[in-house]
């Protein structure tokens, strides 16, 4: 009897035991802990363009660098460059074409429209030389400074030109032409109809082409011909009296001849 209970209490011991092998071979095993993904690396800021930086370098353009920070239109080109998707077209004119300016004067504007006439010498939109062939196509431009200040451009051969009704002139270099800044030098400072009126004064005539006369002391090539004839016909009229004179002074010395056979 005791020998019964033994052995069933061993029998219960060994299957207990094999029940907890079987169960730990079974079960699949615990699954790998994740490691974190990276952070993905922020885009890099765009690099600021500095523009009083670029047209101090260049130029010189003194002169429209010191209207930009006076009328403060500085700040909005600099917000345009750099914080639009647009960008900006910069048109400068070298410091000798504020000094050929007489007339019309920018001294006699008021603080509204000088700041109006620097902006009018910009397009909030950047523009390489190679887009401006098809701005010429689409008529009068808006610029900055409003509706009424729109400047017309002709592509001539790849030679950019503008027209501003009192101002007509040409891009002659690229300063700087880089997303998302594009500046360009011109010869004349772009006045607008806005502010001077559509009374437009007339374009210079050419100058006309040197007249070179022959001088006065210079003879001629009617005068040469006119020497030459008179000089030959002078000649033959000497000819024709020496052959008179050889026939009278034959005639002369016959009759003498004639006369003293006679005597």
């Amino acid at each position: 009897m005791e020998f019964s209970r033994i052995f069933m209490m061993s029998c219960s011991v060994l299957l207990l035991c094999f029940s907890l092998a079987y169960g730990q071979a079974a079960s699949p095993p615990a699954p790998a802990a994740m490691s974190p993904s990276p952070t993905p690396a922020p885009a890099p800021a765009p690099e600021y363009v500095n523009l009083t930086y670029l047209l101090s370098v260049a130029g010189p353009f003194h002169t429209f660098l010191d209207y930009l920070e006076s009328t403060k239109v500085m700040d909005t080109f600099q917000n345009q460059a750099n914080n639009t998707e647009q960008g900006i077209t910069i048109f400068v004119p070298k410091d000798g074409a504020f000094k050929a300016l007489k007339k019309p004067s920018l001294s006699n504007l008021s603080d509204d429209q000088l700041k109006s006439l620097i902006l009018f010498h910009a397009i909030p939109r950047f523009y390489t030389l190679a887009d401006f062939n098809d701005l010429s196509a689409k008529g009068p431009i808006s610029t900055f400074a409003g509706g009424g200040y729109t400047l017309n451009f002709t592509d001539n051969s790849g030679t950019v030109h503008l027209n501003s009704g009192w101002s007509r002139t040409k891009v002659s270099s690229a300063v700087h032409s880089t997303h998302p800044v594009a500046i360009y030098q011109i010869d004349k400072v772009l006045l607008p109809e806005a502010i001077f009126g559509t009374d437009i004064p007339p374009m210079p005539a050419p100058a006309p082409a040197p007249d070179i006369s022959p001088s006065a002391d210079a003879p001629s090539a009617d005068s040469k011909g006119t020497a030459s004839s008179s000089k030959s016909s002078s000649s033959t009229s000497a000819s024709h009296r020496i052959m008179n004179f050889g026939i009278w002074s034959q005639l002369v010395l016959a009759l003498v001849g004639g006369w003293l056979l006679f005597l």
